[in-house]
């Protein structure tokens, strides 16, 4: 299975809000199917809405949850 990951995506304050991050996550998406990825991932953070809304709406959609833990030696 090919399978493309689309990590750290970020737009600076100054630029926000005129969807960069949107178009630019939906070319790199469609670029790495069209190469003949199986499908493309992305992990999201459940606390922003704001980039979970512009996934959904861009094609993307919720597999699962997922949740991460630090092991701390005492």
């Amino acid at each position: 299975m090919t399978k493309s990951r689309v990590d750290d995506v970020y737009t600076p304050p100054e630029r926000r809000r005129r969807g960069y991050a949107s178009a630019l996550t939906a070319a790199v998406s469609a670029e790495r199917l069209a190469a003949g990825r199986q499908f493309c991932f992305l992990y999201t953070d459940l606390d922003n809405p704001r980039s979970n809304k512009i996934y959904t709406n861009i094609g993307y959609e919720p597999v699962c949850d997922s949740a991460e833990y630090a092991f701390v030696s005492p």
